[in-house]
């Protein structure tokens, strides 16, 4: 390892709001802050939206820079990413923002019934073999997973460059009858004015550069019901 990276590893330690539980400890039992980390960590009762795979933290940075009356969590497995985030949002004084290292098989061990509003999933692993597909972080196996934490009929977006990732999605949320209130298949070249656009991951630029499309779906999961799998197998 690096020792560039080792320094950020040893900075991570010392953020404020920076969560590096051990993952055995998650195995058995839940996290001591499930359920409370608005109260425990952010000190008020506002929203709270997680970016899942939120890798360097952009937009859990750049959502809470625009929405200070919200609290943003990003988690993601690979300390080095979380570090730029972490970093950036401890030097601007964010109070609004936290992250957690921990892989996204184990969220159910950190969050309640309720307590997630929305969730960001930005430029995850497509995932494309057949036999990773329950990999999938919009896939039906994590969108069940989902529905014991986030709040009836909370958001979900996802952001990506994959057509195939967007397209499969949009089959499975429409196959199960959950309400889109917007996709577009290529962001940059319609009109939006928000955080659909002002707001930029790492990789996204790069996409951009290359003159790839950016596909983008916003979506309502409600807590009853089982979002199941497509007839076809594709997830």
């Amino acid at each position: 390892m690096g020792k560039k990276k080792l320094s950020r590893f040893r900075e991570l330690e010392s953020l404020e709001r920076v969560y590096q539980p051990p993952l055995e400890d998650v195995f058995e039992k839940d996290f001591h802050l499930k359920g409370k980390w608005c109260r425990d960590v952010f000190g008020n009762d506002h929203p709270l939206i997680l970016e899942l795979g939120c890798g360097k933290g952009e937009y859990t940075v750049g959502l809470a820079r625009s929405y200070p009356e919200q609290n943003f969590m990003g988690l993601d497995i690979k300390g080095a990413r979380i570090w730029t985030g972490a970093k950036a949002a401890n030097d601007e004084g964010l109070a609004n923002v936290a992250f957690l290292r921990t892989r996204i098989d184990f969220i159910n061990s950190f969050f309640s019934r309720d307590e997630v509003d929305e969730i960001w999933i930005t430029f995850p692993d497509p995932q494309e073999k057949r036999r990773r597909l329950k990999k999938r972080l919009p896939g039906p196996h994590f969108l069940n997973s989902y529905r014991a934490f986030l709040k009836d009929g909370g958001r979900v977006h996802l952001k990506t460059d994959n057509r195939q990732l967007y397209l499969d999605t949009l089959e499975l949320i429409r196959f199960n009858k959950l309400e889109v209130e917007r996709n577009s298949a290529d962001v940059y070249s319609e009109e939006w004015d928000d955080e659909i656009v002002h707001i930029q991951t790492y990789y996204e630029k790069r996409f951009l550069a290359e003159g790839t499309e950016i596909n983008y779906i916003r979506f309502r999961l409600p807590a009853g019901g089982e979002i199941r799998e497509l007839p076809n197998g594709s997830e």
